[in-house]
């Protein structure tokens, strides 16, 4: 038995430290933050219902070798410091919309360009798409790595009036939730309110603001119906669409044997279904809850998108295409999907 004993430990002492680190390393579990509402892996905000399933899945199809906890609610880190700590290392895995980093990584601000993204049909595309090829390589070049791609369409929610088509913007006061989208409403004639999400409820119940964009799940989460008279939605088309992808760190990924990162590449894939379904199914569920609570119903059609279009392409899309040479190539590849 000592024998034995001495040989083992020997054989361990000749391998380098990095086959340590790395065998500890992969003990730990990957730590997944996201700022949405905690769940389970069947309700809840689906974003969250997400990186409980990727959790899961990971973990049974590595035989329990791998293992993931998913932090909500913004309780591991700050939203805005996830992207740059995935890029360091500092944080293994994040559930973020892109565009969030747009300041640090100006090609991301693509992930929620106004009417760039008109469909789901679209939306799909663009992974396998030119763009879709160019984008990863360009976000794989800062250190993180795409595991699921996923898009979420959105709305306006409004007070005083509905909000459409441009030529119903003038004059309103609106929260577009983006550098772009409020460089589009501003030439449409609209007053830009910047605020956080979270505070979008009390801006419109005060009167400090009529009409806000954002996404169908968030439109629920944050119980606008209470206030709102008129709700746009994006169940058919619609101008306001967000990449906010499962992401890991590259340096982290790296690390992992090749057979685990299959695992997340794989599972991550799987679960892009999942997540358009889910999207869907809160684009019409918040056009439920509206209508129930006595708000009036629009949906968006393709004439009225391609107005939407016409002013993005000569603000926001061009300004976008005029930042460096990345940005001029992805604008002009996501354009060839329209």
């Amino acid at each position: 038995m000592d024998q034995k004993r001495r040989t083992v430990l020997a054989g361990l002492a000749a391998l380098p430290a990095a086959a340590w680190v790395s065998s500890a390393s992969a003990a730990e579990p990957l730590k997944i933050s996201h700022q949405f509402p905690s769940g389970s892996d069947t309700s809840g905000d689906f974003r969250d219902q997400l990186c409980r399933r990727f959790a899961s899945e990971v973990e049974k199809k590595s035989g329990g070798a791998m293992k993931a906890q998913v932090y909500p609610g913004s309780s591991l880190m700050k939203v805005n410091s996830q992207f740059s700590s995935m890029r360091k290392g500092a944080l293994d895995m994040s559930l973020v919309p892109i565009s969030y980093s747009g300041g640090e990584v100006p090609e991301v601000n693509i992930g929620l360009m106004p009417a760039l993204v008109p469909s789901y049909e679209v939306a799909s595309a663009w992974k396998t798409a030119d763009v879709g090829k160019q984008f990863q390589q360009i976000v794989d070049d800062k250190g993180v790595v795409i595991v699921s791609w996923i898009w979420q369409a959105g709305g306006v929610a409004s007070r005083s009036r509905a909000l459409v088509a441009p030529e119903d913007a003038k004059g309103m006061k609106v929260r577009g939730g983006s550098r772009e989208m409020d460089m589009v409403l501003k030439e449409a004639g609209a007053s830009v309110i910047s605020l956080p999400s979270n505070e979008i409820y009390a801006a419109m119940q005060t009167g400090a603001m009529e009409a806000a964009m954002t996404s169908s799940t968030s439109f629920i989460s944050f119980k606008l119906e209470e206030i709102a008279k008129h709700l746009t939605t994006g169940r058919n088309k619609a101008y306001w669409f967000m990449l906010e992808p499962l992401m890991m760190s590259k340096e982290v990924f790296a690390k992992l044997p090749k057979n685990q990162q299959d695992i997340v590449m794989s599972t991550g894939a799987e679960l892009e279904a999942f997540a358009t379904q889910a999207a869907k199914a809160d684009d019409k569920l918040v056009a439920e809850v509206y209508g129930k609570a006595g708000a009036k119903i629009y949906d968006i059609d393709e004439p009225t998108v391609k107005k939407w279009q016409a002013i993005a392409r000569a603000t926001a899309w061009k300004d976008y295409a005029d930042k460096n040479d990345n940005c001029a190539k992805l604008m002009k590849a996501a354009q060839a999907l329209l």
